[in-house]
């Protein structure tokens, strides 16, 4: 079985059949799934998700596209989620991304932080998403000893994912595997312990190949499994078992 470590099943493109692909998951493999949120909105809307099915799981958090909505009564509503639900395993997905610069990037900075602060209060993982801001990013999690987690769907270069692992953290890989120009995560994949990836699809974006351009979801997490196993030169089996396994160890789950 595999587990599916960052997927949105919250969002609309779901809309039509959400209830159907959940509940068909098991069939298709996948064992578990983590459903971060991206504002306030989705994260209550993970929680529910994940209180609805036993294989779901929910993080709730700020993604920086809507750092501008992060304030003192947003983090004490995160703070009530976390608190009140066992199935919120992480604050996620916030850190930065300057790939469009919509929101400044000192108000980034602040959501990120703020974030990471609640993170190490409530003694959680946080899932991470930098893009295009690794400098920065690095920055941050120095400043944050204590709190460790995954950068998902990452995007940095081999050295900086040997350098989060030195630090405990996972490194989250997406159907961007499979695409043809794939070298620098492929490059990271081979730089680090097996034992530090965790595979996952964000869907609904980024499916892997042969269905680039498709809406993605969690049935199609095997190819990403395919290729890591091809990468690392082990059996399929092995990257389901040792996946899964990391994913459960990071988002602490019996």
């Amino acid at each position: 079985m595999l587990f599916d470590t960052h997927a949105h099943m919250d969002d609309r493109a779901f809309d039509t059949d959400r209830e159907t692909l959940l509940a068909g998951l098991p069939e298709k493999g996948v064992g578990l799934v983590m459903n971060p949120g991206c504002s306030l909105e989705s994260s209550r809307n993970a929680v529910a998700l994940a209180r609805k099915y036993p294989w779901v799981y929910a993080a709730v958090g700020s993604h920086p596209d809507v750092a501008d909505e992060v304030n003192d009564a947003v983090l004490e509503e995160y703070r009530k989620l976390c608190k009140l639900n066992d199935k919120v395993r992480a604050i996620g997905e916030i850190g930065i991304d300057y790939h469009y610069e919509d929101i400044p990037r000192q108000l980034q900075m602040k959501a990120f932080r703020a974030q990471m602060a609640l993170a190490r209060e409530l003694d959680l993982p946080v899932i991470v998403h930098e893009r295009e801001a690794h400098e920065d990013g690095m920055q941050v999690i120095r400043e944050f000893p204590q709190v460790t987690g995954v950068f998902h769907c990452f995007s940095g270069s081999a050295e900086m994912a040997k350098q989060l692992v030195s630090l405990g953290w996972y490194i989250g890989f997406t159907g961007v595997l499979t695409f043809k120009n794939a070298r620098r995560a492929i490059e990271a994949a081979q730089a680090i312990p097996l034992e530090r990836i965790v595979l996952e699809t964000d869907c609904p974006y980024m499916a892997p190949e042969p269905f680039r351009g498709r809406r993605n979801d969690p049935g199609y997490l095997y190819r990403m499994a395919e290729k890591l196993a091809e990468i690392k030169g082990v059996s399929v089996e092995d990257i389901h078992r040792i996946t899964t396994e990391n994913g459960k160890k990071l988002y602490r789950i019996p």
